[in-house]
């Protein structure tokens, strides 16, 4: 073979071979800026979380409608996904059950954006110290990386939250007294005119602590279940996939356990307007005294099931 044959073959082994950023010189340069590297870790977790928020979004809005049923009643009909699914069937038609979903995309695009991209920049951070001293990252500094995370981006996606509640709590009301929110801009914009701005961060602090304790559970019991599979002997030859498969099951089933009570306590506080309509919960711990009182401990837990469904795939 001629030597300008070998050098075409060789070009063309180095191209199809070798990563975009290594054959594209401004793409390289581009992705290896600091401020690509800044952003790369917001965009990316922003991206995956809006994603999985179209595909999951009917199984939120049923697990609101349960957690909003027989307010402040102890006895009566338990409602179960299925009923819940059928009632918002009947009352229009299949679309409904997506109702929402902008503001849970703009949440998605805020808070988990928000979440790993802080976790990322904390991580950044504790692994430079680490080298510096010669050590590794331990559990209790990637379990406060991850909690001051989640509450930083709990805090910051709280409106986005909160309009989610409103529009999908809506069809409860009467026909009457329905807001009928277009979008999630035009939920913002109303319940910021009517109500205050300051009624955007309405249950902030049940946000918070159900952010935190999620990412607790997914943090500390993924770690453990994965460890604790490889090491017995009736798991430890798994595959990887199928280890970290029924981790994330174990992880999802705690994170859902410690975090679904705040996020029920969450739901009632933002599904309340400050008006004569108002429930009237004054606070997180307000809102907890009444609700065992009233409807009883297990009522924190109700919708479980479909709460461990949408939680269970991010742990």
């Amino acid at each position: 073979m001629s030597k300008p044959i070998d050098s075409a073959t060789s070009t063309t082994k180095t191209v199809l071979t070798q990563p975009a950023s290594e054959t594209s010189p401004t793409a390289s340069r581009l992705l290896h800026t600091p401020t690509a590297r800044t952003l790369l870790p917001f965009i990316n977790g922003g991206l995956a979380g809006m994603t999985a928020t179209t595909v999951i979004q009917p199984i939120d809005m049923i697990k609101v409608r349960l957690q909003l049923a027989g307010e402040g009643v102890k006895t009566g009909p338990k409602p179960t996904p299925l009923s819940i699914t059928r009632e918002i069937i009947a009352q229009g038609k299949i679309g409904d059950l997506y109702t929402g979903l902008s503001a849970g995309l703009l949440r998605q695009a805020v808070y988990t954006t928000a979440r790993l991209g802080f976790f990322d920049t904390f991580m950044t951070g504790l692994k430079a110290r680490a080298e510096t001293k010669g050590t590794d990252i331990g559990f209790a500094e990637r379990a406060t990386a991850g909690l001051t995370a989640g509450g930083l981006a709990a805090m910051i996606g709280n409106p986005a939250d909160l309009a989610l509640i409103r529009m999908q709590s809506d069809g409860l009301k009467p026909a009457a007294q329905r807001s009928h929110y277009t979008s999630v801009i035009n939920a913002l914009r109303r319940i910021a005119t009517n109500e205050g701005i300051s009624a955007l961060w309405a249950g902030a602090t049940p946000t918070v602590v159900r952010a935190m304790a999620l990412n607790f559970g997914q943090l500390a019991f993924f770690s453990e279940a994965k460890n604790q599979l490889k090491s017995r002997e009736a798991t430890k030859a798994w595959s990887a996939q199928g280890q970290t498969l029924a981790a994330s099951g174990v992880a999802g089933f705690f994170a859902s356990f410690f975090s679904l009570p705040f996020d029920f306590v969450k739901t009632r506080l933002q599904k309340q307007g400050r008006g004569k309509d108002a429930k009237g919960y004054k606070s997180m711990a307000d809102c907890f005294r009444r609700v065992a009182k009233e409807e009883g401990l297990l009522r924190f837990y109700r919708g479980f099931g479909t709460y461990y469904v949408r939680i269970a795939p991010h742990a």
